[in-house]
């Protein structure tokens, strides 16, 4: 009677497996001691497979390498991938925000792989201010009299209230009181400020007098918070920066306009006012991100008058919300593309796009899958810019064979990864935040998910 072969027995011994040809690369790009333990992990999974009889023998030497291979791989694998963007969302907050520019990674790029003059005056030999070379570019670009910038744009806005109104009054309008991304909630901030705030109005309506009538001893700042993420449309009112201005003077009180989208330059896109407008209009302070219309980093803007910035710069919760030397590098080439070459940012690069732009793209696209139809969309800036304020793109439309969620699944597990969306079960991919550069590699993704 013929004994049964034990399949335990045929498993490879690791030095064995160590001594291969094929080990040798994965042993010069993972190193002798990881490679070692993906071996023994591998082997301990198998094992534990034939004991649960989920294998009837023992896979060879060549399988056991390439798992082990596979699983070193995955263990490399960055969480933060390169990602191509074809949503149509400009600014997608879960994939990054804006995209920096050339001229702004080089920046990066510099200043980390080296000693700078973070903190150092190196004209004068002593100690510096770590926003010394961004406050001149940022007076320059949005016409404010002074300049500060933190580590995001709601740290610019707890910022601005902890210095300015701690133990007094916040008045705003109740259709401003905004929640936006991650339970970020205005009256949250005025609070953690130490403020007390002051609701005025109504949703959908408030009047200059509706502020006038809430003033009282305690009142420190009236507050204007941009609609980031939404639009009050209909029957609706509200009161305009100059209005509050000339209300503040005759109360020794100052206006703070919370942005947002850190709008510098006019676009055909983009109808809300500029940083500049709203400073030329009255506000005292003007807080907004940097990583949004402005096309830099994550970053959060303080512009205003000399007698507003002032006490920011003195307060305690500046230091924790100080940017780094990476972020710094970033936003300081970001402005100075704002101030000297704008069309080379790309954020505003791609809300520039004409249909013609797109449509030859999409039609790109199509030609080098062999698959798809070329349809008309409707794009977005994102990021809490410009709510609902269509951006008329193109996108290259496809059904594939398996599935639209299984070819979206497929898609995002490549190297790069590629976000499109999903409507009417079939998958868009649009065009308006594909670069031209992104085509070939979009192509190799798609043929691949469509074979």
């Amino acid at each position: 009677m013929a004994t049964r072969e034990n399949p335990f027995r045929n498993l490879p011994q690791v030095q064995k497996l160590l001594e291969m040809p094929a080990a040798a690369s994965m042993i010069a790009r993972f190193g002798h001691g990881a490679v070692a333990d993906a071996l023994r992990n591998t082997l301990a999974e198998l094992r534990e497979q034939i004991g649960a009889g989920l294998l009837a023998a023992a896979p060879d030497a060549d399988s056991v390498l390439t798992r082990s291979g596979e699983a070193l791989a995955q263990r490399v694998r960055p969480g933060l991938r390169r990602t191509i963007n074809a949503t149509g969302i400009v600014l997608h907050t879960n994939l990054g925000r804006a995209p920096l520019a050339q001229e702004a990674i080089a920046a990066v790029a510099e200043v980390s792989a080296a000693y700078c003059n973070l903190e150092f005056d190196l004209d004068g030999g002593k100690r510096g201010s770590r926003t010394q070379t961004l406050e001149p570019l940022l007076e320059q670009v949005t016409g404010a009299e002074a300049a500060l910038a933190v580590n995001n744009g709601a740290a610019a806005v707890l910022l601005a209230l902890s210095a300015l109104s701690r133990g007094g009054e916040v008045i705003v309008s109740r259709g401003e009181l905004v929640e936006i991304g991650g339970g970020f909630r205005v009256p949250d901030v005025i609070r953690q400020g130490g403020a007390r705030l002051v609701e005025v109005g109504s949703t959908n309506k408030t009047r200059l007098e509706d502020y006038g009538e809430a003033i009282t001893a305690e009142t420190r700042v009236l507050l204007k918070v941009h609609q980031s993420n939404f639009r009050t449309i209909g029957f609706t009112a509200e009161t305009g920066i100059g209005e509050l201005a000339v209300l503040a003077r005759e109360h020794d009180l100052l206006v703070v306009a919370d942005l947002g989208s850190g709008l510098l330059q006019r676009t055909p896109a983009t109808a809300e006012p500029t940083v500049g407008e709203v400073l030329a209009a009255g506000a005292d302070l003007v807080t907004c991100s940097g990583d949004k219309l402005l096309g830099g980093p994550q970053a959060g803007l303080i512009l205003g008058s000399k007698a507003a910035v002032d006490p920011l710069r003195r307060h305690p919760l500046l230091r924790a919300v100080r940017l780094d030397k990476m972020s710094l590098a970033a936003l300081e080439a970001t402005l100075r593309l704002h101030r000297d070459q704008p069309e080379r940012i790309p954020v505003l690069r791609m809300l520039g796009q004409s249909e013609d732009e797109l449509q030859a793209r999409a039609e790109r696209l199509q030609a080098m899958i062999g698959s798809g139809t070329v349809e008309a969309a409707d794009a977005f800036a994102g990021g809490g810019s410009l709510p609902e304020e269509r951006i008329a793109s193109r996108a290259l439309a496809l059904d594939p064979p398996m599935g639209v969620d299984r070819a979206a699944t497929l898609l995002r597990s490549g190297e790069p990864a590629v976000v499109g969306c999903i409507r009417q079960d079939r998958l868009l991919l649009d065009m308006l935040t594909v670069a031209d550069a992104d085509l070939p590699e979009l192509a190799e993704a798609l043929k691949a998910v469509l074979a």
